[in-house]
């Protein structure tokens, strides 16, 4: 596998070409930890967290620096990574130095391209076909040791799947799957085509496609700069963004597997469903449970992450685990304990159960945050909360403009503000949105029954 990265060149696939609603003209802009973005209140910092793995020590370290430096609280993004708000424009440098001191910063080059989701609670439940955290350590060292890699876009997402489906089903650029009988499944983009690999091997067939991507848009790594436009002139930063899905780069990663005497067997396995892991107590092999919980409209303040790297340093193994759906799982804890420990992060205001009004719910964050936003969107969510939502709703997120940042996949009900002081309403299925949004005023009774009944519309 070592010499891969030095095999027979692949076919260029097709990028998007200018005219092409997909083509850029600028460079990709991803804030990071190093490259803050301005906001509305104040500089926002995008910390790179892959699989989502923190230490109950590095989870402290970012409350400690969200309250000293910015507005006291800790945002989980859809790809399991922490952003800070409302920092202060001359603490970078400061920033810099405690990231790198926490270990959360091991590349200054790549640290936005550690763009890394896993299966939450891969090797907790024993439901997976097997731990995937070697993979994670393995993929992420081989990331930050490329010069190639740097050139990947601050969005380029690579997914480990345990074989359960759950970040199968995200859309990631790059996805290795675990499979029963011991081998690895290689994904590009949302292909039904899959290249069975040894799951040794996986790691470094993930970083391959990676460099066969920017290899194929004209510009890796120094040559292209890390997260620039590339030099082709496309502007692709996905493998969304191809003109054939990913098909041919797809083949050409393939060729380049047998080249460098992989074996692989090609088959078809359809992108699953969105399967978020569930809340509560996950009872696992031994003595030990995790906890599952969400973080209402993805936000914590100091005293509700407290409560969970005081129960993951005291009672649990000492992580935490960050889900792509804004929620923290803690390993751990021990089974008689678990229960009550649960009971105190609902006091907490934690989501524990799916009976919380909370549950399914996101938003962008909105005004004052966002100067693009036309509405508070997290103030009018939580006026438009069921008392108790069905078990069945359809999960929703409200958006402050058309960018619909942060949005699920799969089916979801579209809450997005219009210039109006009202919101636009639909459900969007398979990609595409049933009939005509409805048009809500303002009202939060009026806004909360709209809601209520898109959430339990289902063909």
């Amino acid at each position: 596998m070592v010499g891969m990265l030095a095999a027979m060149p692949p076919p260029a696939p097709r990028f998007a070409q200018p005219g092409d609603a997909r083509f850029r003209a600028r460079g990709d802009a991803c804030p990071g930890a190093l490259r803050l973005h301005r906001a509305d209140d104040g500089a926002l910092a995008r910390v790179r967290v892959p699989g989502g793995v923190l230490s109950w020590e590095q989870a402290d370290g970012l409350r400690e620096l969200a309250g000293r430096l910015g507005d006291g609280e800790l945002y989980l993004t859809s790809r399991g990574n922490v952003q800070l708000r409302g920092l202060g424009a001359e603490c970078g440098s400061e920033l810099a130095s405690r990231m790198y001191e926490m270990g959360l910063l091991p590349s200054e080059r790549h640290e936005r391209v550690r763009n890394v989701v896993a299966s939450p609670l891969s090797g907790l439940d024993g439901l997976g076909a097997r731990d995937v955290r070697p993979w994670l350590t393995a993929l992420d060292a081989l990331v930050c040791g490329s010069g190639e890699a740097a050139g990947l876009s601050g969005r380029f997402l690579f997914a480990l799947d345990d074989g359960r489906g759950d970040v199968d089903a995200l859309g990631a650029d790059v996805t290795l799957r675990a499979r029963g009988d011991g081998d690895a499944e290689l994904r590009i983009g949302a292909l039904e085509s899959v290249a069975r690999i040894p799951a040794d091997e996986a790691p470094r067939a993930a970083l391959l496609a990676a460099v066969v991507f920017l290899e194929a848009a004209g510009g890796s790594g120094a040559a292209a700069g890390a997260g620039s436009r590339s030099a082709s002139g496309s502007g692709a930063w996905r493998m969304a963004e191809l003109a054939d899905g990913g098909a041919s780069l797809f083949d050409a990663v393939v060729r380049r597997l047998r080249a460098a005497g992989s074996p692989v067997a090609l088959g078809a396995v359809p992108v699953p469903g969105a399967a978020p892991p569930a809340l509560g107590v996950v009872t696992g092999p031994g003595g030990t449970d995790a906890l599952s919980v969400g973080l209402p409209l993805g936000r914590a303040d100091a005293a509700r992450w407290r409560a969970l790297t005081d129960l993951a340093r005291d009672h649990g193994s000492g992580e935490l685990r960050l889900t792509p759906w804004r929620g923290v799982v803690v390993p751990g804890v021990r089974r008689g304990r678990a229960p009550g420990a649960l009971d105190a992060l609902e006091a907490a205001g934690l989501v524990t159960g799916e009976r919380s009004p909370w549950t399914g719910v996101g938003a962008c964050v909105g005004r004052p945050g966002c100067a693009k936003s036309l509405a508070d969107v997290q103030g009018d969510a939580a006026s438009a909360l069921p008392v108790a939502p069905r078990a069945d709703a359809l999960p929703v997120h409200w958006s402050g403009c058309e960018r619909r940042c942060g949005h699920p996949r799969g089916e979801w009900v579209d809450v997005v503000a219009g210039p109006d002081g009202g919101y636009r309403i639909s459900v969007v299925r398979d990609g595409g949105r049933t009939g005509e949004p409805e048009r809500v005023t303002g009202d939060p009774a009026a806004l909360a029954t709209a809601v209520a009944t898109a959430r339990t519309t289902r063909n």
